[in-house]
C-alpha cells in the first residue's frame, strides 16, 4: 500500500542492483503504464560537480499507467546524509519473477548496508558516490573481494576477476593499488584487522600475478602500506607486513627502480630483532620475523647495483648487531630461540659480500664484540668467525685476517684476556681457511704476532699493560696470551707452502736477540731478563713452525744463514733455550716423523717400530753432511759439557743423534757418530770438567742408548754383541748408567764420586774390530782418530755467556785499565803472529759497517777542498811511516870505534832538476 517501503530480497554476493530485474537492461527502467504521469520529484540537496569526463545518465520513464507517489521517510541514516524513499507499487502490480523471493523481508536492512558501504568507500562526493553501480569498475572489483564477515577470508572468485582485470588493463594497477591501500588504511584506523589481512593478501596476489614490466606500478603503494603496518603497535601486524615483504623480496624484477628506498625497513626490522616482549614465545616470533625481514632486504638489494647500497657502513651497523644479538642469546640459553634463522641469514649476507664489502661487514662484528666484552668468553667470538670464514668466498678470507690483525694492534693496551681472545680467534680462522687466509702480506702477519709477544713480555715484567702504570696485569694472564700467540704462529705457518715457511723461519730467527752480536736487546722496559724471555718466546714460535715443516732437501731446510745463528743458541747458559734449539733441529731433520717414537728410546727399544729409510743417502744429504755435520757434532759435545743440563737435554740429544742415524744413513756419518759418542764417554770419565754426578750418569746413559740403536741399524753382528754385553753388565751392577734410573724425576745416583769400571764402558778397539771386514772398514783411519772438537771464534763471542756477564766483564776491564798502569816495554818485538793478529783485529762487523757508511756519506756530502785535505793528511801519514821504515833499512851498522859514520843522503830524498825528470 502507498506510504510503505516494499521488501526487497537481499542481493547475492557479487550481484549489483540492476541485476535483480531479469530481462531489464542496465541502467534503463521499465516505462510507466498508460494514463500515469510522473509526479514532481522532491528537491535533492545540491551536489558537487562530477569529475571530468563523467556524465549522469538520464532516468528512464516508468511503465504506462504507473505514477510515483510521495516518498515516505527512510530509516535513520548517518548524520548529514539523506536518501530518498522508494515509491510503493500500485495495486495489481508485482515484481518480476526473479525478485519475488523468500528473503524479500531483508531488503530494508540490505539496502541500508549497501548505502553505508558506498558512502564509506567513496571519498569524493558526487552522483557516483551515491549510486554504487556508477563507481569505476576497478573499485567495484576491489570492493567485491571483501566478504560481509572478515572471518570468511578473501572472496576467491572475485579476486580472480580482479586479477584478470589487472592483467588485461595494466595501466590501472597503480589505481587498484592506491584504492586497496586506501581501504586498508581506513580499516586499520577503525581496528578492522580482519579486512586489513584481506587487503594485504589481495595485494600479495596482485604482486605475484603481475608481470615484471608492470610491477613498479604496484610497488610504491605496497611499500607505503607495509610502512603503515610496521609503524603500528600491534605485533601481529608487524609479522603480517614482514611476511608480505619477504614474498615481495623473492620476486625477480627486470626493471630496477632508482628512487626506491629501504632505509626504513632496515631500521624497523633491526629494531624487531631486538624485541624485549614480556611473552617469550611472542618475543621469539617477533625476532624471527625481523630476521626474515632483514634477509628479504638483503636478497632484494644485494644483487642489483642500481638499488640502494645495503653494504654501506650505516646499514651494516644496524643489520650485523641485530643478527649477533640473537646468535648470542642462543649460545647463552637452552630455550628455543631464533638462532637458527639468524645463522642462515648471516651466512647468506656474508656469502653475497664482494671484495670491497668485506671490511664493512666485519667491522660491526668487531665493534659488537668489543662493546659487549665478548672476547673474554672466546667461545662466542670463535663461533662468529667460524661462520664468517666458512661463509665468505675463499679468495676474500685474507681480508678477515687483516681486519683481525689490525684490531689486535688497536687493542694492544687492552687487558690480556681481550688480546688472548682475539689471538685465539685468529688461530681458529687460520685453521679454517688453509689455502688463502694469510694473503699477500705473509711476513706482516708474523711481524704483528711477534710484536704482540714482545709487548706481552714488557707488560709481564712491569706488571701494567699501559705506559701510565694504572691498569695492572698478572704473569698468568700474560703467559696465557703468549701461549695463544705461539699457537697462532704455528697455525698460520701450516697454511703456507714450503718455500714460504723457510722465509718465515728466517724472519723469526732475525727477530731473536743474540748476546754479543745485537747490542740492542728487547725494549728499554724489558731489560736483560726481558731479552731472555723474548728469546724463549721466539724460539717457541720457531719450534711451532718447524714441527710441521716438511722438506726432502736438508740443504733447503737448514741453510747456513739459518743454521749458524740457531746453533749459537746451544751455547747459551739458559737451559730452556738449549732444549728448544735441540727440539728445533730434531724437527727439521726428522723427515719421516720418527722423533715421537724415539723420544722414549731406551736400551730395550725395538728399531722395527721406526719408519726406516731403504734407499741410500741422496746427493743433497751427502752435501749437507760434509758441509754442516762437524758443526753439529761440536755443538752436541759442548751441550753435554754444560753443568745446567738436565735429563731432558740428554733425552733430546739421544733423539737428535738417533734421527741423524735414521735420516742420513751413510757409513761416513755412522763412523763420525761413533767417534763423537766415544768422545762423550771420555768426557764423562774426565775429572777436568766440573760435571755433577747426574751429568756424568746422563752422558753414560746417552752413550748406551745410542749404541743400542746403532747396533740395530745395519752394522755387523759383532758390534751388537759387544753392545749387548756392556748393557747387561750395567743392568746387573751399574743401573745408574742406564736411562731408566737416570732420566726420571727422582734418579737413583751413587753416593760420592762416580767410578765406572772398564767392564761398563764401550771400548774403541773392540768396536773397531767388530767393524772390520764390513763397508765401515774403509774409514779405519778416520775411526782410529779420536774426536776433538775445535773451538772457533764463535765460542769466543760471549754467546754462551749471559748479557750481564758481558757487561760486567767490560766494566772489569775498564777498571783495570784505569787503576793499574803497567809499564810497556820500549820496543815490542814484531813477529808474523803479531802482524796477523793486527790485520784480523778489525773490530765488529757493525762497527766496520758504520765506519764505511760514514765514509761514503762524507764523500757524498763534503766539499771537494775538505776531501782533498783529508786525503792529503792520510798521504802524509803514510809517507812518514814509510820514512821510518826506510831509515831502519838503510841505517849503516855501528863502527867499532863507536863513532857513527856520516849519513849519506838517500836516493829517494835527492832533488833533481825539473828538466831531468821524465
Amino acid at each position: 500500500m502507498p506510504g510503505t517501503l516494499p521488501r526487497f530480497p537481499s542481493m547475492q554476493r557479487g550481484m549489483t542492483m540492476p541485476s535483480l530485474f531479469r530481462g531489464v537492461s542496465t541502467p534503463s527502467l521499465p516505462s510507466l503504464p498508460r494514463g500515469l504521469t510522473m509526479p514532481s520529484m522532491p528537491s535533492f540537496p545540491s551536489m558537487p560537480s562530477l569529475p571530468r569526463g563523467i556524465t549522469v545518465p538520464s532516468f528512464p520513464s516508468l511503465p504506462r499507467g504507473i505514477t510515483v507517489p510521495s516518498f515516505p521517510s527512510m530509516p535513520s541514516l548517518p548524520r548529514g546524509i539523506t536518501v530518498p524513499s522508494l515509491p510503493s507499487l500500485p495495486r495489481g502490480m508485482s515484481l518480476p519473477r526473479s525478485v519475488a523471493m523468500s528473503t524479500v523481508s531483508q531488503a530494508p536492512r540490505r539496502l541500508l548496508q549497501d548505502c553505508c558501504s558506498v558512502l564509506d568507500h567513496q571519498t569524493p562526493g558526487g552522483l557516483c558516490g551515491c549510486c554504487w553501480a556508477l563507481r569505476p569498475r576497478y573499485k567495484r572489483l576491489v570492493d567485491n573481494i571483501f566478504p560481509e564477515d572478515p572471518e570468511e577470508g578473501l572472496v576467491k572468485a572475485n579476486m580472480e576477476k580482479l586479477t584478470f582485470f589487472a592483467l588485461s588493463a595494466p595501466e590501472k594497477l597503480d589505481r587498484i593499488a592506491a584504492y586497496l591501500s586506501e581501504r586498508l588504511t581506513r580499516d586499520l584506523n577503525r581496528h578492522r584487522y580482519g579486512y586489513v589481512c584481506i587487503a594485504m593478501e589481495a595485494m600479495e596476489q596482485l604482486l605475484l600475478a603481475c608481470h615484471c614490466q608492470s610491477i613498479n606500478l604496484l610497488v610504491e603503494s605496497f611499500l607505503s602500506t607495509l610502512r603503515l603496518l610496521l609503524e603500528h603497535d600491534k605485533p601481529h601486524l608487524h609479522m603480517l607486513a614482514t611476511n608480505s615483504f619477504v614474498k615481495f623480496a623473492n620476486i625477480e624484477e627486470d626493471t630496477p627502480s632508482y628512487h626506491r628506498s629501504y632505509d626504513f625497513f632496515v631500521s624497523r626490522f633491526s629494531e624487531m630483532c631486538h624485541s624485549e616482549d614480556e611473552d617469550p614465545e611472542m618475543r621469539n616470533k617477533i625476532r624471527v620475523s625481523g630476521i626474515r625481514g632483514l634477509q628479504g632486504v638483503v636478497r632484494k638489494t644485494v644483487d642489483d647495483e642500481l638499488q640502494v647500497n645495503i653494504w654501506e657502513l650505516r646499514h651494516m651497523e644496524q643489520i650485523v648487531p641485530a643478527l649477533l644479538v640473537n646468535l648470542q642469546q642462543h649460545t647463552q640459553s637452552d630455550s628455543e630461540s631464533p638462532a637458527e634463522q639468524t645463522e642462515v641469514c648471516f651466512r647468506e649476507l656474508l656469502g653475497r659480500a664482494a671484495y670491497g664489502h668485506i671490511n664493512n661487514a666485519i667491522r660491526p662484528v668487531l665493534m659488537h664484540l668489543d662493546s659487549h666484552s665478548l672476547w673474554e668468553g672466546r667461545s662466542f667470538a670463535v663461533q662468529c668467525f667460524q661462520i664468517i670464514m666458512y661463509s665468505i668466498q675463499t679468495q676474500h678470507s685474507h681480508l678477515v685476517i687483516q681486519q683481525l690483525l689490525g684490531h689486535l694492534d688497536a687493542n694492544s693496551r687492552s687487558p690480556a684476556s681481550v688480546r688472548a681472545g682475539i689471538v685465539e680467534v685468529l688461530s681458529e680462522a687460520a685453521v679454517i681457511e688453509a689455502t688463502g687466509s694469510v694473503g699477500p702480506t705473509v711476513l706482516e702477519v708474523f711481524n704483528t704476532l711477534l710484536r704482540q709477544l714482545r709487548q706481552s713480555v714488557d707488560y709481564q715484567l712491569t706488571g701494567y699493560y699501559d705506559n701510565a702504570g694504572q691498569n695492572k696485569t698478572t704473569s698468568a694472564e700474560e703467559k696465557t696470551l703468549q701461549d695463544a700467540v705461539i699457537k697462532t704462529i704455528g697455525s698460520f705457518a701450516n697454511t703456507l707452502p714450503v718455500y714460504q715457511r723457510s722465509e718465515v723461519m728466517l724472519f723469526i730467527m732475525g727477530k731473536i736477540p743474540v748476546p754479543g752480536i745485537y747490542p740492542a736487546l728487547g725494549s728499554p722496559n724489558a731489560g736483560f731478563e726481558g731479552s731472555i724471555m723474548i728469546q724463549v718466546m721466539l724460539l717457541k714460535s720457531l719450534l711451532q713452525v718447524s714441527e710441521r715443516y716438511e722438506s726432502s732437501n736438508l740443504l733447503t731446510a737448514l741453510p747456513s744463514s739459518f743454521l749458524e745463528p740457531l746453533l749459537s743458541f746451544t751455547l747459551m747458559e739458559d737451559p730452556e733455550i738449549r732444549l728448544l734449539v735441540l727440539s728445533i733441529l730434531t724437527s727439521l731433520i726428522d723427515r719421516r716423523h720418527n722423533a715421537a717414537r724415539l723420544s722414549a728410546a731406551s736400551v730395550t727399544f725395538d728399531v722395527s717400530l721406526l719408519e726406516l729409510k731403504e734407499d741410500r743417502c741422496s746427493r743433497q744429504d751427502v752435501l749437507f753432511i760434509r758441509k754442516h755435520a762437524q758443526r753439529l757434532y761440536r755443538h752436541v759435545y759442548l751441550t753435554c759439557k754444560e753443568e745446567s743440563s738436565g735429563w731432558g737435554h740428554y733425552q733430546a740429544l739421544i733423539t737428535l743423534l738417533a734421527v741423524l742415524s735414521v735420516e742420513l744413513s751413510n757409513e761416513e756419518l755412522v763412523v763420525d757418530l761413533i767417534r763423537l759418542v766415544l768422545a762423550l764417554q771420555e768426557l764423562a770419565l774426565s775429572n777436568q770438567e766440573r760435571l755433577s754426578v747426574l751429568n756424568r750418569c746422563g752422558v753414560h746413559a746417552l752413550c748406551a742408548v745410542f749404541f743400542h740403536l746403532l747396533s740395530q741399524l745395519g752394522p755387523p753382528p759383532p758390534l751388537q754383541e759387544h753392545v749387548t754385553q756392556v748393557i747387561e753388565r750395567r743392568q746387573k751392577d751399574a743401573p745408574h748408567l742406564l736411562p731408566h734410573d737416570v732420566f726420571c724425576e727422582n734418579p737413583s745416583l751413587p753416593d760420592g764420586e762416580l767410578e765406572v769400571g772398564e767392564d761398563f764402558l764401550f771400548v774403541q778397539s773392540e768396536i773397531c774390530e767388530a767393524l772390520t771386514g764390513s763397508s765401515y772398514s774403509a774409514h779405519d783411519d778416520r775411526f782410529n782418530t779420536p774426536y776433538t772438537p775445535q773451538l772457533t771464534d764463535e765460542d769466543r763471542l760471549s754467546k754462551r755467556k749471559s748479557i750481564g756477564d758481558v757487561v760486567s766483564l767490560q766494566i772489569d776491564m775498564n777498571l783495570q785499565n784505569g787503576s793499574d798502569t803497567q809499564q810497556r816495554p820500549e820496543m815490542e818485538q814484531i813477529t808474523f803472529e803479531t802482524l796477523k793478529n793486527t790485520i784480523e783485529d778489525r773490530g765488529s762487523v757493525e762497527e766496520e759497517e758504520r765506519r764505511r757508511m760514514l765514509l761514503v756519506e762524507k764523500f757524498q756530502t763534503a766539499p771537494f777542498e775538505e776531501i782533498a785535505a783529508h786525503c792529503g793528511a792520510r798521504t802524509s801519514l803514510l809517507q812518514s811511516k814509510l820514512n821510518e821504515v826506510f831509515d831502519l833499512i838503510i841505517r849503516p851498522p855501528p863502527s867499532p870505534s863507536g863513532h857513527s859514520q856520516p849519513r849519506s843522503t838517500p836516493l829517494y830524498e835527492m832533488k833533481f832538476p825539473d828538466l831531468c825528470v821524465y
